[in-house]
């Protein structure tokens, strides 16, 4: 399998944020799919910030 194709914005506001990158890294390649389908409604950097730091909760 390929690796996941992350959405430009999405990149940009985890490398952001070091825990949640780590957070994403861990995760299954299930999860990383489901949380990368869940950027396709985020509609500002307000949203994206708040998408990734969900992360950690």
């Amino acid at each position: 399998m390929g690796k996941l194709e992350l959405p430009l914005g999405f990149g940009m506001a985890l490398a952001q944020n070091e825990a949640a990158m780590q957070r994403f890294e861990a995760m299954t390649t299930a999860e990383k799919e489901a949380v990368i389908r869940r950027t396709r409604d985020v509609t500002s950097r307000r949203e994206m910030q708040a998408l990734v730091n969900s992360l950690l909760s």
